[in-house]
């Protein structure tokens, strides 16, 4: 049960960096936090519908593989907490 909750982890802390990359390299739809830093002026260097789809999909992807994975540790704890008393 250790092996699996240290796989888990390593997996969760790379999710964690991919999803905040892949979060970071969205494009600010206006008034948010990315207008305040130049992100509303670069409409010219904005991605094609396809890749701004394609990188929608696998942030989606990736966010529902870190809740997953979150999850599963969450059970694996209070499994392993209730085994233990």
């Amino acid at each position: 049960m250790e092996v699996l909750t240290i796989i888990l982890q390593i997996l969760l802390g790379i999710t964690s960096l991919l999803l905040t990359l892949l979060i970071l390299m969205h494009k600010g739809r206006g008034g948010g936090l990315s207008d305040m830093f130049g992100g509303g002026m670069s409409s010219g260097l904005s991605s094609s519908g396809v890749a701004e789809r394609n990188l929608n999909r696998f942030t989606i992807i990736l966010g529902v593989t870190w809740a997953v994975v979150i999850i599963a540790l969450g059970l694996i704890m209070r499994i392993t907490s209730v085994g233990d008393s």
